[in-house]
């Protein structure tokens, strides 16, 4: 009895509330509402993994494998309303709901099992300080509670890149070209490996990740992320 009540407390003085529509959380909902749940706008490129607009986009960047997103990013729309909140409103929750929700989904269509591990796309030390989390870090947890599968940053950012948002496809593969390497004492040889990222755009960032897995030995390397699509 005294636990609930210090629990309805706590609700009273520090409310739950849905990111997206502001309405209270039920007690089995951890951040987003159902309703809000419902009606993400998700894509289903793990139903086409080898073979999707994101495949496409990466020819000629990296051996291709496997590349999905949970949801397609729509400007003033909902994907990118949790995208903001997630990088720059302190709100790391989000990530590893997004990515607990699209484990479900992947685990439901047979994915579990899959990957050996899965490795987020690393922040350099100083941005992630200031941020206060690895947003890609916390989709990576998230996606390790559902598919059960250990989610562990073994890559590092050498360089400190300018934002992506504004650059030009070229222009992203040179931002980050020799950004990135395995983490020394780290071994990735024969590994099948899920790299995963908020965002894919130009697919740059998550393609040197991969390449510089595949590089130590991996066995094979696929991605995924929050959203596809934006700046």
């Amino acid at each position: 009895m005294r636990l609930f009540f210090w629990k309805d407390f706590l609700d009273l003085i520090f409310p739950r509330n849905c990111p997206l529509c502001g309405k209270s959380l039920f007690d089995f909902e951890p951040c987003l509402c159902t309703i809000c749940q419902g009606t993400l706008p998700r894509a289903n490129f793990h139903l086409r993994a080898f073979d999707n607009e994101l495949t496409a986009k990466l020819q000629g960047l990296m051996p291709v494998n496997r590349a999905m997103a949970f949801i397609r990013f729509t400007k003033k729309g909902k994907s990118q309303k949790l995208l903001h909140l997630l990088k720059y409103r302190n709100k790391p929750e989000i990530g590893e709901e997004m990515g607990r929700l699209y484990g479900i989904t992947l685990a439901q269509n047979g994915y579990e099992g899959e990957w050996d591990i899965i490795i987020p796309v690393p922040l350099h030390p100083l941005k992630q300080k200031r941020r206060g989390y690895n947003q890609s870090e916390r989709f990576a947890y998230g996606l390790s509670q559902s598919l059960k599968i250990p989610a562990k940053e073994l890559l590092e950012r050498k360089k400190f890149t300018e934002t992506q948002t504004k650059k030009s496809r070229l222009q992203r593969l040179e931002n980050v070209d020799e950004v990135f390497d395995l983490k020394e004492s780290e071994n990735v040889s024969g590994l099948r490996i899920l790299v995963v990222d908020d965002v894919i755009t130009t697919g740059a960032t998550l393609c040197a990740c991969a390449n510089v897995l595949l590089a130590y030995g991996a066995k094979h390397v696929d991605l995924a992320t929050i959203a596809a699509g934006g700046q």
